[in-house]
């Protein structure tokens, strides 16, 4: 691959680097009104646009979330710790799945924790979570490494310029059956929680 494509990998390294989360202490502490909070989730998540005028979250998400039973109804118009803890996970769980499926995983975790005071409650099970994900950081960078160095070595033969395109198209489907594997994955896994246990009504 060219010096190019090099600056571009290195540029996507360097991205893993930033990779970060809302930490839970970083969430007020009292309950806020939906304009506070997409003006908090635009601010925190800003990094992870793709493009400027992307927006993180729109008031009508928020409703087409609670009215599919992703999130529940804020209190006298008031959005929760809890609530946001969810918008968090709804964020980042909706580019690779559909409603339904955010639905069967968050649904069970809403019933068994939400207003939880026990040992496990929405913020420590999210705590636990994002720590995990942030150790696998340094995995995923030399994976994506390998996957580039076996790119760079396919179509010698080719022309320059076919090989630039060919090698960075390799590297992409390298990428993207990684992810489709993994999608699988999460969908099988969804499929049996819900066959193990049946999302529960909640209350109102």
């Amino acid at each position: 691959m060219t010096i190019n494509q090099q600056d571009i990998l290195n540029s996507i390294l360097e991205s893993l680097d930033r990779i970060d989360y809302i930490k839970p202490k970083e969430i007020p502490n009292i309950d806020l009104y939906m304009d506070q909070v997409t003006t908090f989730m635009e601010e925190h998540l800003n990094a992870s646009k793709r493009y400027p005028e992307d927006k993180i979250l729109t008031k009508t998400m928020i409703n087409n979330y609670a009215k599919n039973r992703l999130l529940p109804s804020p209190e006298k118009k008031k959005y929760s710790k809890e609530h946001m803890l969810l918008l968090i996970y709804i964020y980042y769980y909706k580019s690779i799945l559909s409603i339904g499926d955010i639905q069967s995983l968050l649904e069970p975790l809403t019933d068994r924790y939400f207003h939880n005071e026990g040992e496990f409650n929405m913020q420590s099970i999210y705590e636990e979570v994002f720590s995990l994900e942030k150790s696998q950081v340094e995995k995923m960078k030399q994976d994506v490494i390998d996957k580039y160095h076996i790119a760079s070595d396919i179509f010698p033969d080719a022309a320059e310029e076919d090989r630039q395109f060919l090698q960075t198209f390799s590297f992409i489907c390298l990428l993207s059956f990684d992810v489709y594997v993994k999608k699988q994955v999460i969908e099988k896994l969804i499929d049996g929680l819900s066959k193990k246990e049946p999302a529960k009504k909640r209350k109102d």
